[in-house]
């Protein structure tokens, strides 16, 4: 994930696919990915 990018459904399941498949995403708030923090656009 970048900062600012969407979060669509292709771009979860390519997340949670790759845990499995041993894909570590750099400084996550959650290691497990089970919650991911997010802001609102525009408020």
């Amino acid at each position: 994930m970048l900062p600012g990018e969407r979060l669509s459904g292709p771009v979860l399941r390519y997340l949670s696919d790759g845990l499995p498949a041993g894909m570590y995403p750099p400084d996550p708030a959650d290691p497990a990915l089970r919650t991911v923090r997010v802001t609102a656009e525009g408020t």
